[in-house]
């Protein structure tokens, strides 16, 4: 078995090191092997693992659902279906995301429409920026 440094096992699965070591801490990750020297070994196993913590932070996986996602993979032939309600809670918070920048974008472009050559005394983006309740996007 391949055994690898901290510093190999970062390059390799695209963690920092640092990181790499928080994972450890939490428990996302058990602690490695260590050398005679009190080193770090990682293995092929580790590197899957930090890649794919490291995929699903990049999809904006909270840490308790990627440790629940790594605990379904300890369960192969389990049922799908708590994975695909993670994936689908992540997926509306996205949505929402989405649908509140779509509204941001919309009252930025009105703010702008409607007075782009004026003063500042009469400034639409300066009126809205100063009263919260001229905002169309959110709700008082």
């Amino acid at each position: 078995m391949r055994t690898i440094s901290i510093g190999k096992a970062a390059r390799e699965s695209g963690v920092k090191v640092p990181t790499i070591r928080y994972y450890e801490q939490i428990g996302l990750l058990a602690a490695p092997e260590r050398t005679e020297s009190n080193r770090r070994t990682y293995t092929d196993d580790d590197i899957r693992r930090l890649a794919f913590i490291r995929h699903s932070r990049e999809l904006g996986f909270e840490i308790d659902a990627i440790r629940t996602l790594i605990e379904l993979q300890e369960h192969p032939a389990a049922p799908c279906a708590a994975a695909d309600a993670i994936a689908r809670r992540r997926l509306e918070d996205v949505q929402a995301r989405i649908r509140k920048l779509r509204a941001l974008e919309q009252e930025l472009e009105r703010m702008l429409a409607s007075g782009v050559h004026g003063r500042v005394h009469n400034c639409r983006v300066i009126e809205v920026l100063a009263d919260h309740y001229k905002c169309v996007h959110e709700e008082h």
